[in-house]
């Protein structure tokens, strides 16, 4: 029988088939909220968040996100379970627990036999089943080339939620998970990743962020995200412009696949690197002492599924790191907010 290689029939791969930062900005600029229209949307468009938050009048918190994309993998099983738990992370990176989801499935019925698309939704139920919800729903569509996704329902006390936005001036940045994901998965499709290499891949596509919604009851917690496809220097741009801070940044501190590094050496690097950079290196300051060919592969690169990126009180970060290894995850200290400067992002 014929193995069904899925990477094979999207031209995109996980949250790199993101539109670019500066393309995206150009559609939603007249669309954006400048202000929530209904009192009780406490989060909207008017903020680069990761989900929207509407207060439900009992001093809970509905979180109400999408995400969808064309697969990061081969295995049908094993893009179910990524897109499920890419999708499920918005809600955790709000500080939220998930309660439901809903499908959102396209297949290209003339080149994919359905029962593939079964096994898409099979991957999906398992990782739903591990956070504690069912798919009840969905729309399915014939497309051109394969995508799969959720759109997710959570919930919070509003006390709780946590947005990227909000961080302070002294604070500590956290990040639980490394970055280079999107090379391991370029090297993947093609054809040209290392023994060993796609057990890592998979590992870290597939586990779920749930001790997000542990540290949205952490007050010394002010801000948090997950890191997706605009790499954790979007994401550290997003969080800075937003909290009117400057993040500054120990290069040597951000925990790196090595695999990645090895595979970056090769040439082996997304095509949305590129236009992440070119959307944030005009805000970003890399030190001469920092190997700058090594952090502009790393640090734009497109991250599916990614680490939470945490903005901690400075008092509390071994309180929290400790409470990560509880739980286990570990949570490294990357750098710290400060006063606002330009460029906005300082990489030592």
């Amino acid at each position: 029988m014929t193995t069904i290689k899925l990477t094979q029939y999207a031209k995109g791969a996980g949250c790199g088939c993101k539109i670019s930062p500066a393309i995206l900005e150009s559609i939603l600029s007249s669309n954006r909220i400048v202000a929530p229209v209904n009192s009780n949307l406490l989060v909207g468009n008017s903020s680069n968040d990761d989900a929207a938050v509407y207060d439900l009048g009992n001093g809970s918190a509905l979180i109400v996100t999408a995400d969808f994309f064309m697969p990061i993998v081969d295995d049908a099983f094993t893009f179910g379970q990524v897109a499920a738990a890419n999708a499920i992370s918005d809600v955790y990176a709000m500080g939220g627990k998930p309660i439901t989801a809903i499908a959102i499935l396209g297949w290209p019925i003339d080149k994919i036999p359905s029962e593939v698309a079964g096994q898409v939704m099979d991957g999906a139920r398992s990782i739903c089943e591990k956070a504690g919800i069912v798919i009840s729903g969905g729309h399915t569509i014939d497309a051109p080339e394969p995508f799969f996704g959720l759109s997710v329902n959570g919930l919070a006390p509003i006390q709780n939620i946590k947005q990227n936005n909000t961080a302070q001036d002294g604070d500590v940045i956290l990040l639980s998970k490394p970055i280079g994901v999107g090379i391991l998965a370029t090297a993947q499709k093609r054809g040209a990743i290392l023994e060993g290499h796609q057990a890592i891949l998979v590992d870290q596509l597939t586990a779920l962020n749930s001790f997000g919604e542990l540290l949205g009851k952490e007050k010394c917690v002010h801000a948090m995200t997950d890191v997706t496809g605009f790499g954790l220097l979007g994401h550290l741009v997003e969080m800075s412009e937003g909290s009117n801070l400057t993040a500054n940044i120990n290069y040597a501190s951000i925990p790196k696949l090595q695999a990645a590094i090895e595979l970056a050496k090769q040439g082996i690097v997304p095509d949305a690197t590129y236009r992440n950079w070119n959307a944030y290196s005009e805000k970003v300051n890399i030190a001469a002492s920092v190997d700058a060919m090594e952090a502009f592969t790393l640090l734009p690169d497109p991250q599916t599924n990614g680490g939470l990126l945490v903005s901690v009180d400075r008092n509390h970060v071994d309180e929290i790191i400790n409470l990560g290894m509880e739980h286990n995850t570990t949570l490294t200290v990357i750098g710290s907010f400060i006063a606002k400067q330009n460029p906005i992002l300082l990489i030592r």
